[in-house]
């Protein structure tokens, strides 16, 4: 792809094309200015000129633009107006990190150069260095900014985006992912209209209800054909992504923090570092853009010794249990479990302070001497003996009113001074912006998983902020709270995982409440939902794929009827669907019929040999369950030599059509055998011709085939 910016001769950063790759760029489409009636003039001897037809890198709003700008200041005097233009650049190799924040990185500096342009307001002395990386092997830029102070004078930010992207027109299609909790990821695309459309989140997480992505498609993009142009902010708080629509129909993408009861104060000296926005651009389709996704978060997002390593098949108590359980309880569903072949168990909520039901004792992190008498060391040694691993949950971002540490320290939460303090799950969110507060969690977690041979921690998140405030802040500094908390987090997280690199961690948020590439920096895979229905599974992992890669997706069969939606649903499906991510089971296996064992010994057996594929492979989307009644993917090996194939039928229909895939990814050249059949095709035979998918009867059924390449 090529990217191709233009200083003007007034000095601002002017947008000139972003798109498939110009082999030597001469601006046959230069910038063109006319005297637009009502678009005012900066330099009132050129009344061609207005920035409120400039397509432009970083605009402000105030002198002469009067569509949705970039960033926004409010100086001493209390006026918002700023002017930033062309000061200097450079370009080096490689990618600087960003001062604590998460963000994609290089592993040699040949891997990918740096644009750094530098603009300044020389009136008030605030500078904006605008940082584009552009990776080597990857259609990808990425894109943040830090703003400083240089002047004299106390500059507070109103608005402070990552990004801006001013297109020529508005012949797009827009794209994102929305939903709720146990319902995450769902796909919408409807045309651009004139004016704004936007999703955001206020909530204080990257959220259930919107995902910090979104994308422009072409009227004729699909799945394998077409532009793509699409952006994700690597951040895990409030968010904005809008498109604006002007009067002359292009479109304004712009993205970043959400300046909803957001500001910052820079003080002189001080500088503000915006997130990463992601930005990719595909020709292929959208399955292009999430294999360039997928890619580069698996191998240059995800960090620690996990990142390409096969993950394990576990077991997690929960919805075998919930809160009741002792340590014998725990142990025969252990025993059981390594009888079947799985490899982790994970203890889930209820093994610390008094916690019964939901209701206390969350920031209490010693453990419940009356369910565990030999504590976590002896309980995670004896499920060690049985041959499986040991992992813990965790919540170390909230806190119940009913606890030791909040009687201790009620100050500690989010809260507002003289109003009532919101409940979410009977717990209040632990203000993360305070030093004091994540020391003490660093040493708390720290001394938790020192205390056992844990390798596996699922690390939880389950409300968002209410009374968004901190007792340390003075007033002027308040609405920096859920930004410094962000900060706090990754802070916290960032020196967690570094003290015990030997642990997976898993995040989590009520299941898919914080699916973004923030979390997945620190933790190399999210729970996908708190929803384990494998019909609801299909919409949601097939919707979480568009960006996010399949390493990083867990997802567990569970018992029926399920715990969310109350379906009825076969093992055998709820075993494909799991399969196609990260595997593993949340159910109480003791109380299986022993032909249920025996499957799920099989499926256990078959996901070992195709782990490898599933988590490291190249993902092809085939049939949508947001699009029909039929859902199938595939994921193929990087030489082409293997590839697992699942399709799935959500309702059955009288007299129905036959059905027939056609697959993706293979080798046209190279001939291929379906494992368990002996049947030989060629690539090209399976791919442009396709498979049938055999007779299945009833509702939710699936087909999985393996094929293997032969000579």
């Amino acid at each position: 792809m090529s990217y191709i910016l233009k200083i003007t001769q007034h000095g601002y950063v002017a947008h000139m094309y972003w798109g498939k790759r110009i082999r030597i760029p001469r601006l046959s489409r230069s910038l063109q200015f006319f005297d637009r009636g009502f678009s005012p003039n900066p330099d009132p001897s050129d009344r061609a000129f207005s920035l409120d037809t400039l397509p432009q890198e970083y605009p402000a709003y105030g002198n002469t633009d009067f569509r949705t700008p970039a960033y926004q200041v409010q100086l001493e005097n209390g006026s918002t107006i700023s002017d930033l233009r062309y000061k200097t650049h450079r370009i080096y190799k490689g990618k600087p990190k960003l001062e604590g924040l998460p963000a994609t990185y290089v592993e040699h500096e040949n891997e990918a150069e740096t644009l750094e342009i530098v603009l300044e307001d020389s009136v008030i002395g605030l500078r904006a260095m605008l940082l584009y990386t552009v990776y080597e092997k990857w259609n990808v830029i990425t894109r943040s900014v830090r703003l400083e102070n240089h002047g004299s004078e106390h500059i507070k930010l109103l608005r402070a985006l990552s990004m801006n992207v001013d297109f020529s027109d508005d012949q797009f299609d827009f794209l994102h992912l929305y939903g709720a909790h146990c319902r995450e990821r769902y796909i919408e695309r409807k045309p651009l209209f004139v004016g704004t459309q936007s999703v955001e989140s206020r909530r204080g997480a990257s959220s259930h209800q919107q995902n910090p992505f979104i994308a422009l498609l072409r009227k004729n993009a699909d799945e394998d054909h077409g532009e793509v142009y699409a952006f994700n902010l690597v951040y895990s708080g409030n968010f904005l992504a809008q498109v604006e629509v002007d009067q002359f129909h292009t479109a304004r993408v712009s993205l970043g923090i959400n300046p909803f009861d957001f500001t910052w104060l820079l003080e002189p000296g001080e500088s503000f570092q915006t997130p990463e926005v992601v930005m990719v651009y595909s020709d292929e389709g959208l399955n292009g853009m999430s294999q360039t996704f997928h890619e580069l978060y698996r191998t240059r997002l995800a960090r620690g010794v996990f990142r390409d390593r096969e993950r394990p098949i576990l077991i997690n108590n929960w919805e075998a249990t919930y809160f009741d359980f002792d340590e014998e309880k725990i142990l025969t569903i252990a025993k059981t479990a390594s009888e079947l072949g799985i490899e982790l168990f994970v203890l889930d909520d209820g093994w610390f302070g008094k916690r019964d039901d939901d209701k206390r004792s969350l920031g209490d992190w010693f453990v419940d001497k009356r369910k565990l008498p030999n504590g976590l060391e002896g309980l995670a040694k004896r499920v060690n003996e049985t041959g499986m691993q040991f992992g813990l949950w965790v919540e170390p971002e909230m806190v119940s009113v009913d606890s030791e540490l909040y009687r201790k320290h009620p100050d500690w939460c989010l809260h507002v001074p003289n109003r009532p303090r919101s409940e979410g799950r009977n717990q209040l969110v632990l203000d993360y912006s305070r030093k004091e507060v994540c020391d003490y969690m660093i040493q708390v977690l720290s001394d938790v998983l020192a205390s056992a041979p844990i390798s596996y921690v699922k690390w939880d998140m389950n409300r968002h902020m209410t009374e968004i405030g901190s007792a340390t802040l003075p007033p002027e500094r308040q609405r920096e709270t859920a930004h410094r908390y962000m900060l706090g987090l990754y802070r916290v997280m960032d020196e967690i995982t570094s003290r015990f690199p030997h642990i997976l961690f898993e995040s989590c948020s009520g299941g898919g409440g914080r699916f973004d590439p923030g979390m997945l920096y620190y933790m190399p895979q999210t729970w996908t939902s708190d929803n384990t229905d494998a019909v609801s599974r299909l919409k949601i992992q097939y919707g979480t794929s568009l960006v996010y890669p399949i390493s990083s997706i867990g997802a567990h069969v569970s018992a029926v009827p399920n715990h969310q939606v109350h379906r009825i649903t076969s093992l055998e499906m709820r075993g494909h669907v799991a399969m196609s991510g990260n595997f593993g089971y949340e159910l109480d296996v003791t109380k299986l019929l022993e032909k249920e064992k025996e499957e799920i010994k099989n499926q256990v057996e078959f996901y070992k040999e195709i782990r490898h594929l599933v988590q490291f492979g190249t993902f092809y989307r085939m049939l949508s369950p947001f699009e029909g009644n039929e859902a199938a993917w595939m994921v193929v090996s990087k030489d082409q030599s293997e590839a697992f194939v699942a399709y799935f039928r959500v309702l059955a229909e009288a007299n129905a059509p036959l059905s027939l895939i056609r697959l993706k990814g293979l080798n046209p050249k190279k001939q291929y055998e379906i494992m368990g059949t002996g049947e030989v095709y060629g690539g090209d035979e399976l791919m442009y011709v396709g498979l049938n998918v055999p007779e299945r009867h009833g509702d939710f059924v699936s087909v999985i085939w393996r094929l293997r390449s032969v000579d």
